[in-house]
């Protein structure tokens, strides 16, 4: 049987307190030191050929430290994670945070070294062998220099951080940890949870009154709180925009863009098809109405399991089921997939059980220095599970397959890194939807499957909706919780298309992703990969070598950008409908089968 619980004493023996952590840590220091005594000895140093040999290794120094960066924080991160609200591991990540900031001098010596360097004597760089993997990491770092200012100034915004955009993120981890909501069953027990059971009590609870009266407590929970909220995101936002507008990025949507290495063109026309298709669901959602045995669907019920079909019950999966249908199904597309789905199970690379003191939601992180992944989740037994496990699979899929290429080669956008998940994910459902063994039963899989688009095109949208104006507004002045809420529930009812009668205006309080600080908007990067990753899901099937294709595909993801990275291997332009609209193709196929299937069931 495979454990629901993850090991981190593989990573490093004892916790955070243990001595083989608090060696790397110190290691760590010691190569920080070093490098940034080298880039300061370099900085000075004539910009010729003469000095190749120097800023190659430079640059091998750089991605360890990286690699030993990212292996350290989710280490810590994890341990965090695992006991959420736990202070103890707080004073631990503000002293990477603190690291981190101090890596960003030496760091920023070397882009501008790089983007120092004549053209002529650039180019002839680049084309080194030893340069050639990471030509285009390379490139984006010349290109970051142009925007850096003076190396005092930016010390200063690099410290300011820790107690800036850093520290508005980590309080707002510190609110959530805290909370806690009181509802009565169907069996009139009074239960106490946390909030991140919450969120899978309101997606999930077969008892549609309980249902409500959850929403309707979580609601209150964030009310309480909302100037608290409200706080941590005005601020967040505001030192994100001081930083942008210094650095002449005036308009927000740069710096996301630009992580995301795709254009405004290509966003706008995935939004543009997005929203001319949002009607598409309404016959689905009033079927769904129909299936519930209810007149009105709220926020609550979106996600709401169907119950019985006929004399269908769905029936909850083990996870050493789950397990085998995910290993199975990947198996079917590549190997090498499901051989790592199966290290995964088999390593204990997932922490799935379902407990509380558990952070909210779900995540993958990769161990670099033992080129390894580590995955976060809680598994209940429902379908939905099933994929969410596949999704997390799928980042650890893409970084397996870049794991012998230089480590700037990780370095691969938000919009490409939800590709792979959600190409998993697809793999996943449809294996569910296929094994189907009975009318009922295909309906319900289906119903699980449409979930997603359904939240690509509708709960991912009203949060771009939302964030877009709350930043134009933001760059005015504070906004207060009670603009928020308005803000939010117009951006909810203009997603939804008027489908529901009940809204969530808390959501951007509740929500996680509003308050990362290494990623703005963190919101259109799903509905990217969701639509790439069907672009890829119908290619797959077209391809005589599909595992070959696909890896080839992933080990480009950080080495040019999204529209060069789609018309190398897909040969379509982003910034034109055709691409966006087979998406849409298919999920109206699915929904086609949907209405059809569920008819017999209707009540």
């Amino acid at each position: 049987m495979y454990q629901l619980n993850w090991d981190l004493d593989s990573i490093y023996q004892g916790g955070v307190n243990g001595a083989d952590f608090q060696q790397h840590l110190a290691e760590f220091k010691e190569m920080l030191q070093q490098f940034t005594q080298t880039m300061q000895a370099l900085a000075d140093r004539a910009l010729d050929e003469n000095i190749f040999p120097a800023v190659t290794q430079a640059l091998d120094a750089y991605q360890t430290l990286l690699s030993r960066q990212l292996t350290l924080d989710l280490f810590v991160n994890a341990w965090a994670a695992d006991n959420y609200g736990n202070p103890i591991y707080r004073p631990i990540q503000v002293q990477l945070e603190q690291l981190a900031a101090q890596l960003t001098e030496p760091e920023q010596i070397l882009q501008r070294l790089l983007g120092s360097m004549p053209e002529p004597v650039f180019q002839v760089f680049v084309e080194e062998p030893a340069i050639g993997p990471i030509k285009f990491a390379v490139q984006e770092m010349r290109s970051a220099a142009q925007r850096l200012l003076a190396p005092a100034t930016e010390q200063l915004f690099n410290q300011m951080q820790l107690d800036g955009l850093s520290a508005w993120s980590s309080h707002y981890e510190t609110l959530v940890g805290g909370l806690t909501l009181t509802y009565v069953d169907e069996f009139n027990q009074e239960r106490t949870i946390s909030a991140g059971q919450a969120v899978n009590e309101i997606d999930g609870y077969p008892d549609a009154k309980v249902r409500a009266h959850i929403m309707q407590a979580y609601e209150q929970m964030w009310a309480q709180v909302e100037d608290l909220a409200a706080d941590t995101l005005n601020h967040l936002a505001g030192a994100r925009l001081t930083e942008q507008h210094a650095h002449h990025e005036m308009d927000f949507l740069t710096e996301p863009l630009r992580l995301n290495r795709m254009s405004k063109a290509a966003l706008d026309m995935m939004w543009q098809v997005v929203e001319e298709h949002q009607t598409m669901f309404k016959p689905y959602f009033k079927r769904r109405a129909e299936l519930l045995g209810v007149t009105e669907l709220g926020w609550q019920d979106q996600t709401a399991p169907l119950g019985a079909l006929g004399n269908y019950q769905a029936q909850k999966m083990s996870y050493d089921e789950t397990a085998q249908l995910i290993i199975e199904n990947f198996a079917k597309y590549s190997p090498k997939m499901a051989q790592f789905a199966q290290n995964a199970f088999e390593k204990q690379w997932i922490e799935a059980q379902n407990r509380p003191g558990k952070q909210p939601g779900g995540w993958m992180e990769s161990v670099p220095d033992l080129q390894e992944s580590r995955i976060f989740l809680t598994f209940t037994g429902s379908p939905n599970d099933a994929a969410t496990i596949a999704h997390e699979l799928g980042h650890g899929f893409h970084t397996e397959v870049l794991k012998d290429l230089p480590y700037l080669r990780n370095n691969y956008a938000m919009n490409v890194a939800e590709t792979a998940s959600t190409f998993a994910e697809l793999v996943v459902n449809d294996a569910n939807v296929q094994n189907a063994q009975s009318d009922a039963e295909r309906v319900a899989l289906l119903d699980a499957k449409l979930a997603n688009p359904v939240a690509m095109f509708m709960n991912i949208n009203a949060r771009y909706r939302f964030e877009r104006q709350f930043y134009q507004e933001r760059q005015a002045g504070y906004v207060p919780a009670s603009r928020l809420n308005e803000m939010m529930e117009a951006a909810q009812k203009a997603a939804f298309q008027g489908v529901l009668t009940t809204w969530h205006p808390h959501f951007w309080a509740s929500k996680l992703h509003f308050y990362a600080d290494d990623v703005p908007f963190y919101n259109f990067p799903y509905t990217f990969g969701y639509l790439f990753s069907l672009g890829i899901y119908t290619w797959a099937k077209q391809q005589p070598n599909f595992e070959a294709a696909y890896i080839e595909l992933l080990q480009d993801t950080a080495a040019m950008t999204t529209e060069e990275l789609a018309l190398k291997h897909l040969h379509v332009d982003l910034t034109q409908p055709d691409f966006w609209e087979q998406g849409v193709k298919a999920i109206q196929a699915d929904l086609d089968e949907y209405l059809t299937l569920s008819a017999q069931f209707v009540k």
